[in-house]
């Protein structure tokens, strides 16, 4: 998927593999950081990815298993768990408006 409007946003997936904590601690920094926006985050092992997910996070290393799992969603990757420049993308655009791109 090329991008996604920021209005047509109403659920994002953390997707997660290793149950390490460190995508719940994102999940759950999501949800304060979008408490009045509207958006549901949700986290989910990557090969459960439900369908109404309109974008999914994920680490760049479970990528290419998220996109099998979740095609025609919007990926958007991320390296590191806590302050990486795509998660703030993100949040930014749902909040001030535009496009999502991966």
């Amino acid at each position: 998927m090329a991008g996604i409007d920021s209005k047509d946003i109403r659920k994002i997936i953390v997707a997660c593999d290793a149950g390490m904590g460190s995508s719940v601690m994102l999940a759950t920094q999501l949800r304060k950081q979008l408490r009045d926006t509207g958006v549901t985050v949700e986290h989910t092992p990557v090969n459960s990815i439900p369908a109404d997910a309109d974008v999914v996070l994920c680490h760049a290393g479970l990528a290419a298993r998220a996109q099998a799992a979740a095609p025609g969603k919007l990926l958007v990757p991320f390296q590191i768990f806590l302050g990486d420049p795509a998660v703030t993308r993100l949040v930014d655009a749902i909040k001030k408006g535009g496009t999502v791109d991966a």
